[in-house]
């Protein structure tokens, strides 16, 4: 009798039902809540040769790459699709969604890209067992940086901390936090990155500034010119995700701070 824990590559390929086609050579994880949109919208973006192994997720074909996508929210979430994808023989993860602002450096309309997320997620201790940081492919985070640069897209670079308790944020925790120099806060990075490492395989984070806590914001004042402009920045970091997912830049493993 196999648990989780023990399957090999072709046990999930049998659970999964998977083909050897149908394994994407990059996965995106998106982290947010509202999942339906999202998931039209992939499918729309990934609708060549298309296939649908779980309700949260989409595997088809972009500019001849194999590509995946999953609407996770939280770290066990997105635990859920880096393993097995992890295990089959994806190479490369992409880590998007949102994160809360920890800088006043950072602005609605920037790109956080993703150098190394500490790992407070409650996950990622069961991959690292030990570590407290990881870190992002150098490679990947290089070539998202030229691209910003080459498209006129507004970036940030830095750490973020991944916490599995949103709701327990005060205002305490949030300033101890930007203290330690992260830029922002979010619940998944640290999970997938961990994954990543484990199964020696690459990623990277893209994150859009959603709640600006270390000046007072949360969801909940959130003014339409912000979503506006959250909506936008939405729509290049799936550009350079795509972007990502086309060029062959990984390293598989190494670290950058």
């Amino acid at each position: 009798m196999k648990l989780y824990g023990d399957f090999q590559r072709e046990d999930w390929m049998k659970a999964l039902t998977l083909s050897e086609k149908d394994i994407p050579e990059t996965f995106i994880l998106h982290g947010e809540w509202e999942h339906e949109e999202n998931l039209k919208r992939w499918k729309q973006i990934l609708a060549d040769e298309q296939f649908l192994p779980e309700w949260n997720t989409v595997i088809g074909n972009h500019q001849g790459v194999r590509v995946g996508f999953s609407n996770v929210f939280g770290g066990p979430a997105a635990a859920m699709t880096a393993h097995i994808f992890g295990s089959v023989g994806t190479e490369k993860f992409i880590q998007t969604g949102y994160f809360g602002g920890l800088s006043h450096d950072v602005q609605y309309g920037d790109i956080l890209i993703v150098t190394g997320a500490y790992m407070e997620d409650g996950v990622s201790q069961w991959y690292l067992p030990g570590d407290t940081h990881v870190y992002a492919d150098p490679k990947l985070v290089e070539a998202a940086i030229q691209y910003c640069e080459e498209k006129g897209y507004r970036y940030v670079t830095g750490t973020v901390m991944s916490t599995s308790a949103m709701y327990m944020e005060t205002t305490k925790v949030v300033k101890s936090w930007s203290e330690d120099g992260h830029l922002g806060v979010d619940m998944e990075t640290a999970t997938t990155f961990a994954i990543s490492k484990y199964f020696k395989r690459s990623a990277i984070g893209l994150l859009n500034l959603s709640d600006h806590i270390i000046q007072g914001d949360t969801f909940y004042t959130t003014t339409n010119k912000t979503r506006e402009i959250m909506e936008e920045t939405d729509w290049k970091i799936r550009d350079l995700a795509l972007y990502l997912a086309s060029v062959n830049v990984t390293t598989k493993g190494e670290e950058t701070v």
